[in-house]
């Protein structure tokens, strides 16, 4: 037999208002009651029933993500980080991925608010989202994290891009390369951002930004290797060669780096590199890849405790939530210690 709030309620002697508080997570309890709730909610191992949670709510408890590329280590550990915090309040996740395609990830969006969602959390590959709620009837609050849409009123959640592309660039300079390049990516926020800071900071050092140094790629999310591969093999013609390159991502930079190897280059001798994103297996590459960390654990953290803001209040002023980025230094631009 199921056990139900007024079961626990009767053996703590408390009211089942107070044991469906600590269910939902409300403050107004005190912590020895909260504790002793909570130690026989486990002890007689029960499991709340969401869906009747939701007909006496409105709410489904549940929260959709839309990510460009489900298999992506960037992607796929901000959506971890994000589900350990929906979880500690008993929401669940709904994963769907728009292949990088703007057409599927309104298919998919269109899908997520059919389902009712209480939030949407969304990587948009869109280039230019002006109007969300054409997308579906209910007014769903969303929000935007990774990629931004300045015009767009929205919350949005990220990195501080325009700081990543300053640090890379400034730490390619102070190792002493003069001729630097970017590989970057189209249309995202990051992508413009990135290349801004790179652009802003040789215009500080008073290094001439060569556009024939700038090379944009396409998909640089689920096929980045393999744009930094072909990148790399376009700027490994140039007159003269760069002897340092600002890659997008750490996936573009690992398809770059094994060009230069492959043409009979030394990292970072002869050429040095950047990224962006400290993957996982960032320090075990061939050469270990020197990284922008851009703290994806604590913007998946972040992320999740908005949504469930928004879940509880979502008629909010829009706001947005940058993480600092930090560069970790390895091989690539530091050679072997």
């Amino acid at each position: 037999m199921a056990v139900r709030l007024k079961d626990i309620a009767h053996d703590l002697g408390v009211s089942v208002v107070t044991v469906s508080k600590v269910l939902r997570g409300n403050k107004d309890v005190g912590p020895e009651t909260r504790r002793r709730v909570l130690k026989r909610m486990k002890e007689l191992n029960y499991q709340p029933n969401m869906l009747a949670r939701g007909l006496a709510s409105g709410k489904t408890y549940t929260v959709g993500l839309v990510v460009p590329d489900l298999v992506h280590p960037f992607f796929a550990e901000f959506a971890k980080s994000l589900s350990e915090v929906l979880r500690k309040s008993s929401r669940a996740l709904i994963l769907a991925s728009s292949e990088e395609d703007p057409e599927i990830e309104r298919q998919e969006i269109r899908t997520l608010l059919r389902r009712g969602i209480d939030v949407l959390l969304i990587a948009s590959c869109q280039s230019n989202l002006r109007n969300f709620y054409e997308l579906g009837e209910e007014r769903t609050p969303y929000l935007l994290f990774d990629r931004n849409f300045p015009h767009l009123a929205a919350h949005f959640v990220g990195s501080d891009d325009l700081k990543v592309g300053e640090i890379a660039t400034c730490h390619l300079i102070d190792i002493g390369k003069k001729r630097i390049a970017h590989i970057g990516g189209k249309h995202t926020s990051p992508a413009f951002d990135r290349l801004r800071g790179y652009r802003t900071v040789l215009a500080e050092k008073g290094l001439p930004e060569k556009p024939e140094y700038v090379v944009l790629c396409e998909r640089t999310e689920e096929a980045g290797d393999k744009a930094g591969f072909q990148a790399m093999k376009e700027l490994l013609r140039r007159k003269p060669r760069p002897d340092a390159i600002f890659c997008y991502n750490d996936l573009t930079a690992i398809g770059a780096m094994e060009a230069a190897l492959e043409a009979g280059l030394r990292i970072p001798e002869d050429i040095a590199f950047v990224g962006c994103g400290n993957l996982r297996y960032a320090e075990y590459l061939r050469v270990p890849l020197s990284s922008i960390d851009h703290g994806t654990g604590e913007l998946g953290r972040i992320a999740g405790e908005f949504a469930l803001e928004l879940s509880a209040k979502p008629d909010q002023d829009p706001k947005s939530i940058l993480v600092p980025p930090k560069l970790v230094a390895r091989t690539s631009t530091m050679g072997k210690s």
